[in-house]
């Protein structure tokens, strides 16, 4: 190989003579010199500086170690007895909702209901479109199944609740419903209409029916209400008026002592007054009235229907 060199000055040319393999041994040099640099550096360093990794970094390191292990087995064991507790809950809750089911039939056949709304005993409908086939079957999770028992003790608490009101309102129901005599002993003296006049002899307008007895005994009322009158009335003598709602009330007259106030709650058989004589009267007895919306009806065909 040879290298050529020009003067310019002089216009002249010298050839060089160089070895076949001196490029190659260059490139070797630098290539291995390199390397041979990094090398020693590293055998220098490793050498004589202090080590990164010694047994007490290894030390912290396995301390660390065993305290995440530990924090771990902490955590596993009281997710376990949350999941235990969580799941003796969700046993009680569907125990509970069990002996609600059986409440709730037993209130409905208490109370004689037939209705499809308050099937207690029956499971919930479900349905829905088929699945494709070879779709994997993903069972509930624990909060759905919580989910679910709660959403069915909500319904059947709506439940109880629809049904209790039912209750409630035929148990007003028939605490209102009037019917009987207000009296426990004694007989019919006179009746609704018309009649001779017991002071005058003249044909006049009876509007209640008289039930006379023994001085003193007692008046009670024929349905549950609230006292609307207690005292002193003209030709009442002391009378007891009591609102049974629905524009419904009744007049007890003539008593010998009241035994309420206005504004008392009574129900059907409470005594309200003791049978006397006072007022427009010729013995002891009862003046019965029954007034729907203010006007005297006939007292008879309430005073004669079966109590419910």
């Amino acid at each position: 190989m040879n290298i050529i060199l020009l003067n310019s000055k002089r216009g002249h040319s010298r050839t060089l003579s160089v070895p076949r393999h001196l490029p190659v041994i260059l490139l070797a040099v630098l290539m291995v010199v390199p390397v041979l640099v990094g090398v020693g550096a590293y055998w220098v360093s490793y050498r004589w500086a202090p080590p990164s990794y010694t047994d007490a970094v290894a030390a912290r390191f396995q301390d660390h170690l065993d305290a995440q292990a530990h924090e771990v087995s902490e955590l596993k064991r009281l997710s376990e007895e949350q999941i235990r507790a969580l799941t003796l809950k969700l046993a009680d809750a569907q125990a509970r909702l069990t002996r609600l089911d059986a409440l709730g039939e037993r209130l409905v056949d208490v109370a004689g209901i037939d209705s499809e709304e308050f099937d207690f005993g029956g499971g919930m409908a479900v349905g829905g479109p088929e699945t494709e086939e070879g779709s994997a079957f993903t069972p509930p999770s624990f909060l759905e199944e919580l989910s679910a028992l709660t959403e069915t003790l909500e319904r059947r608490e709506q439940q109880l609740n629809i049904l209790e009101n039912l209750l409630a309102d035929r148990h007003l129901e028939s605490e209102t419903f009037l019917a009987g005599r207000p009296i426990v002993h004694g007989w019919m003296s006179s009746r609704f209409g018309r009649r001779a006049d017991p002071f005058t002899g003249k044909l006049a307008w009876h509007g209640g029916v008289d039930f006379a007895g023994k001085d003193g005994s007692d008046v009670v009322a024929t349905a549950a209400g609230v006292v609307t009158f207690a005292g002193e009335r003209t030709g009442y003598g002391k009378l007891v008026e009591i609102n049974h709602g629905n524009g419904i009330s009744t007049r007890y007259g003539h008593a010998k002592e009241v035994s309420v106030e206005v504004g008392d709650i009574v129900r059907t058989g409470d005594v309200v007054a003791l049978m006397g004589s006072t007022g427009r009267s010729t013995g002891p007895h009862v003046h019965y009235e029954v007034l729907k919306d203010g006007r005297q009806v006939n007292p008879h065909p309430y005073i004669y229907r079966a109590r419910r």
